[in-house]
């Protein structure tokens, strides 16, 4: 038997302490806000462990500290993908 499936959607907005979870469901309703993310072109990520471990968190919550970096390189992965860059970020020099 197969586990069902999990999603969480997270916000960031610049300022604040860490991203926090916006929406997070199982199976019907995590097909339902992987849809609407398609619809609205949000990079997804899929890591069965990492949403296995935020679907244990309330709404709202803040992201832990000890997932900072991950969620910090997952977030910095997707705004690569949409073509956006952090305000004042330099890129490194290469060659």
């Amino acid at each position: 038997m197969s586990e069902q499936r999990e999603a969480i959607a997270l916000v960031y907005e610049g300022g604040t302490d860490a991203p926090s979870i916006t929406a997070k469901g199982e199976g019907e309703l995590a097909e339902r806000i992987i849809q609407l993310a398609m619809d609205y072109e949000v990079p997804i990520y899929e890591n069965a462990d990492l949403a296995s471990m935020l679907t244990r968190m309330e709404l709202g919550d803040q992201i832990p500290e000890a997932l900072y970096r991950t969620i910090a390189e997952i977030i910095a992965f997707a705004w690569h993908l949409k073509g956006k860059t952090p305000e004042g970020f330099v890129p490194p020099e290469h060659g």
